[in-house]
């Protein structure tokens, strides 16, 4: 036989106010039920590295988080900031995912982030640099809002900017550069990623070529830019309008920029894959090619070593050599 409470008793139902630490507290008989706020996740670019080009709203969301899925690119000093006196410390979890290691699948982290935020946790999905440059922010927006979730956008310093800076440059400049690409040199599997030439052709207009991700593909990214455009399909007759870069193109790679561990080289198009392997570069890493770079290039060799030392003050190894792009000299660790 199943029993009942007696009809005469009062209910007390309880409330949860997901947005606050309070805890759950009942509510009166005859008083109207809250109406429980709606799922919700933030995308948050923790920049670069250095905790100190974290914005203001992107610290404001990751404190206010009760679940943190964090990527391998975030520095631990920008997750310790997040953290630092917390009252209540969120659940922190590890996503990783960089170009060439074991990495946490995608669709995965896409089901986790709905199944928390749909249970009512504020989750903070936190990724170097720019969730929306090459951060997969637009496919995760596109999942949780078809999902009825709230998405809340912070934008970070992208590594590309940071690298320009690790190295003094702009990417864009009046008498050099009047404009910018950002491209990614690791395409989307089963995809035909870019085609060099092309860009090479757009970069000689005066645009400064920023690639992410472009280390690992060197020799492809290398030999696209320098060679002209083949003529209807004919690998044999390129078109003269839309030559290759010379190889006497200022390049630069920028690994782990705005880190205390920084990494910098300057090369030229023409010896970018052999300069980078002799220094031992890898990712991750910022690759800028263009004539903005040609400034840093033609410093002494003196101030061009004082430039390019590490973020910490020391100069750089001889493993790492430095090379004047404009004369083609090599300067001295």
């Amino acid at each position: 036989m199943t029993s009942s409470l007696p009809s005469d008793r009062p209910r007390l139902d309880v409330q949860f106010d997901a947005q606050t630490d309070a805890p759950p507290r009942a509510i009166p008989p005859g008083r109207p039920r809250r109406r429980p706020s709606p799922p919700w996740c933030a995308l948050v670019g923790a920049g670069p590295g250095d905790p100190e080009l974290l914005t203001l709203k992107a610290l404001r969301l990751m404190r206010r988080a009760t679940v943190l899925l964090v990527d391998d690119l975030v520095s631990d000093a920008v997750l310790a900031l997040a953290l630092r006196g917390r009252r209540r410390a969120p659940r922190v979890v590890h996503v990783g995912k960089r170009g060439g290691c074991t990495s946490t699948p995608q669709a995965f982290i896409l089901r986790l982030m709905a199944q928390e935020a749909l249970a009512g946790e504020r989750v903070v999905r936190v990724k170097g640099g720019d969730p929306f440059v090459f951060g997969r922010g637009g496919e995760e927006a596109e999942s949780l809002r078809a999902q009825g979730i709230t998405v809340e956008i912070a934008n970070g310093i992208t590594a590309g900017l940071a690298a320009g800076t690790s190295l003094g440059v702009p990417l864009t400049h009046r008498d050099c550069a009047h404009g910018v690409m950002l491209v990614t040199g690791h395409p989307k599997p089963g995809s035909d990623g870019l085609h060099w030439p092309t860009l090479a052709a757009a970069a000689a207009q005066g645009l400064t070529l920023v690639v992410y991700m472009g280390v690992a593909r060197l020799a492809a990214l290398q030999s696209g830019l320098l060679a002209g455009s083949p003529v209807d399909g004919h690998a044999g007759a390129t078109d003269p309008t839309r030559r290759g870069l010379s190889a006497d193109t200022p390049a630069a790679v920028v690994q782990h920029a705005s880190l205390p561990h920084e990494r910098r080289l300057l090369t030229t198009l023409g010896r970018l894959e052999a300069d980078v392997e002799a220094a031992g570069l890898g990712s991750p890493a910022i690759l800028i090619i263009g004539d903005v770079l040609r400034g840093l290039a033609a410093l002494p060799v003196e101030a061009t070593r004082d430039t390019l030392n590490d973020a910490s003050g020391a100069a750089t190894s001889a493993a790492a050599p430095w090379i004047d792009a404009t004369a083609g000299r090599r300067i001295a660790a």
